[in-house]
């Protein structure tokens, strides 16, 4: 029995053995394998590739680029691209202006691990960049929590393009976007103090005195200029503004440490003079150079020289040098030239008078300064306690003893009350985050189906007309007075009426969106058609209106998904309205083909022809409508006008027709028109017409 189990012992020993060895052969060759199989990944990471990621623009055999991706090969077959440009109002704040398309990159298969950083290039268009801006690419998660990243490069090629790109490395995945920000300046005051004058200007300072902190303090700056025609606009809204001369830049601190100020901060601003009292200053100027000019001409004639030379004159006639009629002529000169010197004494008493007066004004000019600001996002305050110098050059100084996160100065010709510069400070703050906008509405002349919506800066409504009517878009309607918008609000609208929209040509009644931003131009192409083909019965026209509402960003909901505009919008006021017609069309009706047409009159159809060769003519001279002589009302011009705003010829036959619709039956048409045309200058026409009709010669 012993042997036996020692015999079991042994085999089960033996094959435990036997299965080591061969699970430790096993897991050698899995080792083999899984080092050949990171070998070849390890090859495919360091192989890394600059991806080029496109869209098919509607209507368009064009690409669009969206981005490049530089990553490892088996990175970017993961790695998808799509536009999101719908949650634009999402991406953007205030002083943030976008100028590129927002962009979602996300990796289709969640499992494979991207290896983090790799580039991501995007195209954009800017203008208006300056010193106080600067571009920055912002990057949002799926929480709509955003970071910003310095371009690495902003120019260069990417695949066979050269354009504007904004280059980043980037070490998570999202929603990114281009935008144009306030530059921001960082420095650290150290504790022995500084001297700090900003890059973006220098003529902005700030000085630190020494133990202004007890340990180093970073400060972070943003400079938001203002323009002089940005106050002269709030001025001419508001007269309770008249005294504000000018303002310097709006400056934002962000004090991280918040340590108290130990001393104070004298800071330096530029603040733009009263530009009439420089021109006062400048005339005082111009008076004092003309008054020395006339007091040397007049020293040389005053009286007593001429009584000098009165002297000499007769001591010369009595010594008999010279004769009867020289002296006549020398006496002559001699009372010219006193009655010009008293001319001069006039003219300069006179300036004397002006330059005093000019003084006087100039002293009645003298400017006061406020300094405005906010403590820790409280409202806006008015610190009357700080005394503001003015220095040369229309730089203002004055010192600070604790930290204020935004502040600006203001340059005042008379006294304000405090009620109406806090007042003043909210209107500034507002109009700098927004742009004067307008919405034009036009259709296109070769097909008045087709209309086109698009939101504009106003100071640049003159050039975006100009761009419509080279693409064939024209009005009427005008476009509508300016508003403000901020960057990322939104302009929703629905067209109301026998008139309603479409954009793909076959969902009709819906409410549309554009969504502003300052740098780039959203527009619509719509296409338009009546609701009710027998509506606006007593009109040429179908008729209806565009009604457009402002939609804040503080009324958007984070979504990334935006839902469409929902056009229920009886709660809102609307922001403006667009009036909108449409052309009646000719009625083709399908009769059998054993139905014949036969007209009553065979004289209506010569008639119509000769109306239509009477119009040519008369276009092809230029002749206006007011030319013609015809009887009819005024009101039938303008919607003749408005019917065919741009072609003449037809202007003229719808005059024509009107004009015949107001005759009865029994008149001579032919006789009639041929004694209007007489009497508007065009007897040859005249006499072609009644020749025409005659010998029933159609045209």
């Amino acid at each position: 029995m012993q042997d036996n189990r020692k015999e079991t012992n042994y085999d089960m020993h033996r094959n435990d053995l036997i299965s080591d060895t061969s699970s430790a052969q096993t897991s050698d060759l899995n080792d083999v394998i899984s080092s050949m199989n990171d070998s070849e990944d390890v090859q495919k990471y360091r192989h890394w590739l600059n991806k080029e990621f496109v869209v098919e623009e509607s209507g368009k055999s064009e690409h669009k680029i969206l981005c490049f991706i530089k990553a490892p090969a088996t990175a970017l077959e993961n790695l998808a691209c799509t536009i999101v440009n719908d949650t634009s109002s999402l991406v953007v704040d205030d002083f943030e202006e976008l100028v590129s398309n927002v962009i979602s990159v996300d990796c289709s298969d969640y499992e494979k691990t991207i290896p983090f950083p790799i580039n991501i290039a995007i195209p954009f268009t800017s203008h208006f960049r300056g010193n106080y801006r600067e571009i920055m690419v912002k990057v949002t998660d799926v929480n709509f929590q955003s970071h910003y990243l310095t371009p690495i490069s902003l120019e260069g090629y990417h695949g066979n393009h050269k354009e504007t790109f904004a280059e980043v490395k980037v070490y998570q995945l999202g929603v990114f976007s281009v935008l144009s920000c306030l530059k921001e300046e960082t420095f650290t005051v150290p504790k022995s103090g500084l001297s700090q004058n900003l890059s973006m200007d220098s003529r902005i300072s700030f000085y630190y005195p020494s133990e202004t902190f007890t340990s180093p303090a970073t400060m972070k700056l943003k400079i938001h200029p203002i323009e002089p025609s940005l106050i002269s606009t709030l001025k001419a809204r508001n007269d309770m503004y008249l005294s504000v001369v000018s303002t310097s830049a709006l400056v934002y601190v962000h004090h991280p440490s918040a340590q108290p100020f130990n001393n104070s901060v004298t800071i330096t601003l530029p603040c733009p003079p009263n530009p009439e009292k420089k021109r006062q200053e400048e005339e005082t100027e111009q008076v004092r150079a003309i008054t020395s000019t006339v007091k040397r001409v007049a020293a040389a004639y005053h009286p007593r020289h001429l009584l000098l030379e009165n002297l000499n004159l007769n001591k010369c006639i009595k010594n008999d040098h010279i004769t009867g009629k020289a002296i006549l002529q020398i006496q002559a000169l001699q009372f010219l030239q006193c009655s010009f010197s008293f001319i001069l004494i006039v003219i300069i008493s006179w300036l004397f008078r002006a330059m005093s007066s000019l003084r006087k004004n100039g002293e009645n000019l003298s400017d006061t300064f406020k300094l405005l600001g906010h403590r820790n996002k409280d409202e806006w305050m008015v610190f009357d306690d700080i005394i503001i110098q003015n220095a040369q050059n229309g730089l203002v100084s004055f010192e600070l003893n604790e930290h204020l996160e935004s502040f600006v100065v203001v340059r005042l010709s008379f006294l304000l009350e405090n009620t109406y510069l806090l007042l003043f400070a909210q209107a500034l703050e507002e109009a700098v985050c927004s742009t004067m906008s307008n919405v034009i509405l036009y259709q296109k002349r070769e097909n008045p189906y087709k209309i086109i919506v698009l939101l504009s800066a106003s100071k640049e409504l003159t050039w975006e007309i100009q761009n419509l009517h080279e693409e064939g878009y024209f009005g009427p309607p005008e476009p509508t007075q300016q508003f403000p918008l901020r960057e990322g609000e939104q302009i929703h609208f629905q067209f109301r009426g026998n008139i309603f929209a479409s954009e793909n040509g076959e969902d009709f009644g819906k409410a549309y969106r554009l969504i502003f931003h300052s740098q780039r131009k959203p527009r619509l192409e719509l296409h338009i058609k009546e609701v009710d083909e027998f509506g606006n019965h007593s009109s040429p026209h179908y008729k209806g209106t565009a009604v457009f509402y402002k939609i804040t960003r503080g009324m958007i909901t984070k979504e990334w998904k935006q839902p469409l505009p929902h056009g229920n919008y009886q709660n809102q006021t609307p922001l403006c309205k667009l009036p909108l017609t449409l052309p009646k069309h000719e009625k083709l009706i399908n009769r059998p083909q054993s139905t014949k047409r036969i007209f009553c009159d065979s004289s209506e159809a010569l008639w119509d022809n000769l109306l239509h060769w009477l119009a040519e003519e008369l276009a092809e001279d230029n002749t206006s409508l007011n030319a013609l002589r015809l009887p009819v009302r005024r009101s039938v011009l303008q919607l003749v006008r408005l019917k065919c705003p741009d072609n003449l010829i037809h202007q003229n036959y719808e005059l024509l027709c009107c004009w015949q619709k107001t005759l009865p039956r029994s008149a001579d048409k032919q006789q009639l028109l041929s004694r209007y045309l007489q009497k508007s200058g065009r007897r040859d026409l005249s006499e072609e017409l009644h020749f025409k009709w005659q010998n029933k010669v159609f045209t």
